[in-house]
């Protein structure tokens, strides 16, 4: 069996958004806070974010009945604004972020290394269903 590379996943989506405010929503703590969730049932209360290389973020991740939370945190190895965030995340796992502009909306592709412990269809489901709530989030936004 193969140990060496891991599975990479892609999820990907357009927002009907200029890239420039794309971008604002998915790197501000206080817009992070309001789209980082995969469900209904957890939420991020808190967001931390260091933009640059070598810079840190934090997300704490909670379910909101208070029976599970984890941080969810990495290191930026690349930041190029408007077009691409990579990280790592804290198990080593890579992941990059691509924002490209189409006319007025972007379009989001979000490539990550998978995790050994749940099956890489539950994570591909978990992550898209972040990003779609990041798409809902800036579409609905006041700000837009």
């Amino acid at each position: 069996m193969e140990t060496g590379k891991p599975v990479t996943i892609t999820v990907e989506t357009i927002v009907h958004s200029p890239v420039e405010s794309v971008w604002t929503y998915w790197t501000e703590p206080k817009h992070i806070t309001q789209w980082n969730t995969a469900s209904e049932d957890w939420h991020t209360p808190h967001a931390e974010n260091d933009l640059k290389v070598g810079g840190k973020f934090l997300s704490r991740m909670e379910a909101k009945d208070g029976s599970f939370g984890f941080d969810f945190t990495g290191v930026y190895d690349n930041v190029s604004i408007n077009e691409v965030i990579s990280y790592t995340i804290a198990d080593g796992r890579k992941v990059e972020v691509k924002f490209s502009r189409q006319d007025n909306d972007t379009k989001i592709i979000t490539v990550f290394d998978a995790e050994t412990i749940n099956a890489v269809e539950m994570q591909q489901a978990g992550w898209q269903a972040i990003l779609d709530n990041f798409k809902k989030y800036v579409e609905t936004s006041p700000e837009e």
